[in-house]
């Protein structure tokens, strides 16, 4: 599940890591409370109103019945030999014919009477909120950011200021209606223009987005954001609930697994002076308070019930008040003692750390290790990655571009003693052996994940582009042929598409393990003297094409698997009985992701990663990049991930070499 980062509009054009240029903010002014000159206080102000969009988007479409069993029956083929599929292909024209039409016409019908948001937004929220596992390793991903160009910008406290005042100031930016709305700019030649948002902003927001469909734009849904801010994931016996209060005006910063907060906004809603705010995280860093030795945040890790019960006893011990006070937060900054020593040093570190300096049921997080490298880890329920990226590229632009703070900078001279509160809490022998039995079931998970990672150097984006193959399919193709050459077999392979182009859309799975691929990774790993380099040309070409019409069909909500989901969910939801189809262990295999993927290319991030969903499975985060190719990738001990990206390399190298026409050796 936590690898729902990708941004997907259409076949060919990949939404790059922030759609709308910023208009740059001027220099501002400081009062002696607060950074308050009316300019400094936001990241930039945009001429169309941030929610302009929103009323007047599409609503996410339910696909025609006949179109998901089409589309189901494609993915199954290449998974299944003829007489698994034979069978699963009588169960599903059996369920197309019956039982199916009665679900699917129950959903359209609940649909129409729920205007407001999509018919896969209350099933998606529940599937998260319900899930009772630990939401390290099996939801919360991360991305890392990518160093601030200056290096001795690098400072963990120098750093740490500058990003805390950029978040405070595009979420400010954003409740003011200020944020630029995110589009999709098909033209932006035409629509990503001053003249044209002065035109649009006066079209009324239930008319808005047809005006800029008209332009080849298209605005993407922005429901999720409001829960970037103040948000917590509260755990609750069998489902937990998700917890906003804007009211709140301070930040929570972990260190050495002890807990602290102050105020970054004053009681005006005004950005307390960054002078400030590095005072305060330098008292932080130079507490000489020991580590603490129960460190709570554990108990974010835990199973989604014992921690539920463990906070009703924090709660029922005299906690109430410090727990409002991690829950309201604006967001949490882990401030980290050491350094990072390597890419997969870092991914182990902002992916889970030691559990102590966490918590992790925030809306994200800010991790900011001692050598300064950062990354946010974010709770996976009450959004995608869409939000919590525009988010990264917004703060990473700013306080790199604009920063509030320099090595030089002096700390203000505050009681930041009186500024800053540890928060304490009451434990008793219960809560501290669920400290205690947290840290084991937390070093038993992670101690199984192995990381690992892959540059290809010899070829990117420019290089399949002029070739007329989509960089996406290839790099998917790839790990077909990798996953073919280690262990001989097609397997149910996931990727995330955004369906953000629609009212309250989530995702759609794109699958990209096809018959296409299956021909072709067999062509090139099972058979390489048997075609010629014109053959193979033809398969890569065929490979590309069907991924980029399904890449298309994911994006527009053309998909299979949100649809029988949805169906399933309200079967279940009405306690009716499930038709065969759901019962067939070939959907049960389709739905058992041995290669859950994800990609990420953004100025702002570095790399993301996220581990299997499947214990025998493979987390695949890549970026194809211009000249390059890069995979982040981590498995449990049933697999090998480090043959794994061996195996892809090679991919990677003999499809390189037939495009510059050489035979397979």
């Amino acid at each position: 599940m936590a690898n729902l980062l990708t941004m997907q509009f259409c076949a060919t054009l990949r939404k790059p890591g922030n759609l709308n240029p910023l208009r740059s903010t001027s220099t501002a002014l400081t009062n002696k409370r607060s950074y308050s000159s009316e300019d400094g206080e936001y990241l930039h102000k945009s001429i169309v109103p941030t929610m302009h969009y929103q009323k007047s988007l599409p609503r996410l479409p339910v696909p025609k019945l006949e179109d998901t069993i089409k589309r189901y029956l494609a993915a199954q083929r290449p998974l299944l030999d003829d007489d698994q599929f034979s069978t699963t292909e009588k169960l599903a024209r059996d369920f197309e014919n019956g039982v199916g039409e009665q679900m699917h016409e129950e959903l359209v019908a609940q649909d129409k009477q729920n205007k407001h948001t999509s018919y896969i937004s209350a099933p998606w929220f529940d599937m998260y909120l319900s899930a009772r596992d630990s939401v390290v390793l099996n939801f919360n991903p991360f991305m890392s950011f990518n160093p601030d160009p200056k290096t001795e910008y690098n400072n963990q406290l120098v750093r740490a200021t500058n990003m805390v005042a950029s978040a405070v100031r595009f979420m400010k930016t954003l409740r003011a209606g200020l944020l630029e709305p995110e589009v999709f700019h098909l033209n932006p030649a035409k629509s990503d223009t001053d003249s044209f948002k002065k035109l649009i902003r006066w079209v009324p927001s239930s008319l808005s987005w047809y005006g800029a469909f008209m332009v080849n734009a298209y605005p993407l849904d922005m429901s999720q954001y409001f829960r970037l801010f103040n948000a917590t994931r509260i755990p609750k016996q069998g489902k937990d609930e998700l917890f906003t209060d804007p009211k709140g005006r301070h930040l929570l910063v972990m260190r050495g697994g002890n807990m602290y907060v102050f105020d970054v906004m004053d009681r005006d809603g005004n950005l307390v002076k960054p002078a400030e705010i590095q005072a305060h995280l330098k008292h932080i860093l130079s507490d000489p308070t020991p580590a603490a030795a129960h460190p709570l945040g554990l108990l974010t890790s835990e199973n989604r019930n014992t921690w539920a019960r463990l906070r009703e006893k924090l709660l029922a011990t005299g906690n109430g008040e410090v727990l409002g006070l991690v829950d309201s937060a604006l967001f949490c900054l882990c401030l980290d003692d050491e350094s990072m020593n390597d890419h997969i040093h870092i991914s182990h570190n902002m992916l889970h750390g030691d559990g102590t300096n966490r918590w992790y049921d925030k809306s994200f997080s800010i991790i900011m290790a001692k050598c300064g490298n950062a990354a946010i880890n974010f709770e996976h329920s009450w959004g995608d990655g869409v939000a919590v990226l525009r988010f990264q590229n917004e703060v990473f632009k700013d306080s790199t571009e604009k920063p509030l703070v320099n090595p030089g900078s002096q700390p203000a001279a505050v009681d930041s003693a009186s500024a800053v509160r540890r928060l304490q809490f009451n434990l008793d022998a219960e809560l501290e052996n669920g400290v205690i039995k947290a840290k084991e079931n937390f070093h038993a998970a992670v101690s199984k994940l192995t990381i690992d990672a892959m540059q290809f150097m010899k070829g990117g984006k420019e290089q399949l582009k002029k070739k007329k193959l989509s960089p996406d399919a290839i790099a998917q193709l790839a790990f077909q042929m990798g996953f073919l050459r280690q262990y001989g077999q097609t397997v149910a392979t996931y990727e995330s598409c955004s369906t953000a182009a629609f009212r309250h859309g989530r995702t759609e799975t794109i699958r990209p393990a096809t018959i296409h691929t299956q021909r072709c990774a067999q062509a090139f790993v099972q058979q390489p003297g048997k075609h010629s380099v014109e053959q193979l040309i033809g398969m890569l070409s065929e490979c590309s094409k069907y991924h980029g019409q399904l890449t298309k069909e994911a994006a527009m909500a053309q998909g299979f698997d949100r649809h029988l989901f949805a169906m399933k969910y309200l079967a279940n939801s009405k306690g009716q009985a499930l038709h065969s189809l759901y019962q067939d262990p070939a959907y049960a295999a389709i739905n058992h992701n041995i290669l859950s993927t994800s990609t990420l290319t953004s100025p702002a991030v570095n790399l993301g990663g996220f581990a299997p969903v499947v214990p025998d499975g493979f987390g695949v985060g890549y970026g194809v990049h211009d000249e390059w190719i890069g995979c982040n990738v981590s498995s449990y001990p049933e697999r090998n991930v480090h043959e794994f990206l061996q195996c892809v390399h090679k991919s990677l190298e003999d499809i390189f070499s037939v495009l510059e026409g050489k035979p397979l050796s």
